[in-house]
């Protein structure tokens, strides 16, 4: 696929998506909401993609919004005067859609709708949407020189891109209101102690740890894979484990009647499994169950 702002890259069912505005590191326009999100859509049906990567061109992955936009810097319309009731009501309505809703909230509802796992490779700074964006993938790793910041409130405005709940769930609520309310850089030692990256690699082993990572997801079964990814984010936000039973014993009825049998017999007979399902067409018939 072709993209003004993003590299669109597949390889032995990896895709990696390179943020690629290098002069301005890598800023965010809305322009690079409306790839994003038709990249994550792609992405999630195309059946030559098995997991995605993301960074960035250069020496940064996200230095955030681009500032410099005449007008409204994030692409909103000032002379509406929405509710929540419109918020509730209205969210596909185009003034609001266009006019109104986060445009970095919309890419990250893109990311969690994706069937497919997602790496944050962060190899560099990565600041407002530049970090809120990664929180809504499954899998973060660092290098040396990463610095993430939640800068919102330094700036006169809010959390964005569903960051409110996303974060809390990645680190506890007191880090994630300590990071939200300094709008401090956090460097790679803290990203790790504090549990928001995976792994820490140098700036020459990043790309190759978020590699290594995602090859081993390609050789398990799309389709379990992509319940899996979604069984994980919208089970844990339920209020009582009985809702997770629910999904959990529909996954495996079907499971075990398709990719199952395939892994069953592969690990009896002590070979690679060879799954030939596809997350586009033989997702079971409960899904989506949300």
């Amino acid at each position: 696929m072709q993209f003004t702002t993003l590299l669109w890259e597949v390889d032995a069912g990896i895709l990696t998506l390179t943020l690629n505005r290098p002069e301005q590191m890598n800023s965010f326009t809305v322009e690079m909401a409306n790839e994003l999100i038709a990249a994550f859509e792609a992405a999630s049906n195309d059946d030559d993609v098995r997991a995605v990567v993301v960074t960035g061109a250069g020496k940064a992955f996200c230095a955030g919004m681009d500032l410099s936009a005449e007008g409204n810097v994030f692409g909103l319309d000032e002379t509406l005067q929405p509710t929540l009731q419109d918020m509730h009501e209205r969210l596909e309505d185009p003034a609001i859609e266009s006019g109104v809703r986060d445009t970095g909230g919309q890419v990250v509802l893109a990311i969690y709708e994706c069937k497919k796992p997602v790496i944050a490779a962060i190899n560099g700074a990565a600041v407002g949407i530049g970090a809120t964006m990664t929180c809504a993938m499954d899998i973060r790793v660092v290098c040396e020189r990463t610095k993430v910041g939640f800068v919102f409130n330094k700036i006169g405005i809010t959390p964005e891109a569903c960051s409110s709940w996303f974060l809390p769930r990645i680190v506890n609520m007191g880090t994630a209101l300590e990071w939200i309310y300094s709008g401090d850089l956090i460097e790679a030692a803290e990203l790790k102690e504090r549990g928001f990256a995976n792994h820490v690699e140098t700036s020459e082993t990043l790309l190759e740890r978020a590699y290594t990572i995602a090859k081993r997801i390609t050789q398990h079964s799309p389709v379990a894979i992509a319940l899996s990814r979604q069984m994980m984010y919208r089970n844990a936000a339920q209020p009582h484990p009985i809702e997770a039973h629910r999904v959990d014993s529909l996954a495996i009825f079907y499971a075990s009647q398709t990719s199952g049998k395939e892994g069953v017999a592969a690990f009896l007979e002590k070979r690679k499994a060879d799954y030939i399902d596809k997350a586009s067409s033989d997702m079971p018939p409960f899904y989506p169950w949300w």
